[in-house]
């Protein structure tokens, strides 16, 4: 996929938004956005390989799933906010998972799955949503930085997208659906300002020490059932601590 998106959109597509983005920044940004509306609807999702990694299969998340670090403090890091600046407090090498709470949502239904890695859930109003997780995020990491790595991170799938396009936003740090939990710091990229266009919106972190990313995307007709769709996915998929 242009940019470094994942394969699934035509060489036509990433031609088109090559140009774009020699011709204007902000219009390449837009072309960044249509290209994650696009690859919602074809049914793929915007892949984050390791620059650095050998060519190989992509790894299979497992959402929800704790892992176990023998002489980490798990129940300690799951119990606070987890700020860019507490990224350090992760051990090192460990997943970082999503939760797949949107299936105990009426309005949404599970998508396909393991597509590229990614889970996907449709909501009935048209709405999309995509969940990724990738390891081996260290070629990509700023050390210590993990507002920096994010950053980092958006501008490796898309060189034209600059930090200040990103806005700051949270989703629940572990803890049971509906009930209370931690807030961990993401940075979201929104889209759809163009008459006819899919509203969307694009969450990520990238964990510098843990060498993990998350990556969640939703895509909805308009911008009104946008703001319903990120309210769901806000309140019901969790960014899972590792054990």
């Amino acid at each position: 996929m242009g940019s470094r998106l994942e394969a699934g959109m035509t060489a036509a597509s990433a031609a088109g938004v090559g140009s774009r983005r020699a011709r204007s920044v902000h219009r390449g940004r837009r072309a960044f956005l249509a290209l994650a509306v696009s690859t919602a609807l074809a049914g793929c999702s915007v892949g984050i390989p390791d620059p650095a990694a050998p060519n190989a299969a992509p790894a299979t998340p497992t959402l929800a799933t704790p892992t176990i670090t023998p002489g980490y403090d798990a129940a300690a890091v799951a119990a606070k906010d987890m700020p860019f600046a507490a990224g350090a407090t992760l051990a090192a090498g460990v997943p970082i998972q999503l939760s797949d709470g949107l299936r105990e949502v009426r309005v949404w239904k599970p998508g396909a799955e393991n597509v590229a890695g990614a889970s996907q859930y449709v909501k009935e109003d048209g709405c999309v949503a995509s969940a990724k997780v990738r390891t081996n995020q260290s070629a990509l990491a700023v050390a210590g930085d993990d507002k920096a790595s994010t950053e980092a991170l958006f501008r490796y799938l898309d060189a034209s997208i600059l930090p200040g396009y990103l806005k700051p936003a949270t989703l629940r740090w572990g803890g049971e659906p509906g009930g209370p939990a931690p807030r961990v710091d993401v940075l979201v990229l929104t889209g759809g300002e163009r008459a006819g266009a899919r509203a969307t919106a694009v969450y990520a972190r990238l964990f510098s020490k843990a060498g993990s990313s998350v990556y969640l995307s939703v895509s909805c007709p308009n911008a009104r059932s946008l703001a319903a769709a990120r309210g769901d996915v806000e309140a019901r998929i969790a960014v899972v601590p590792p054990g």
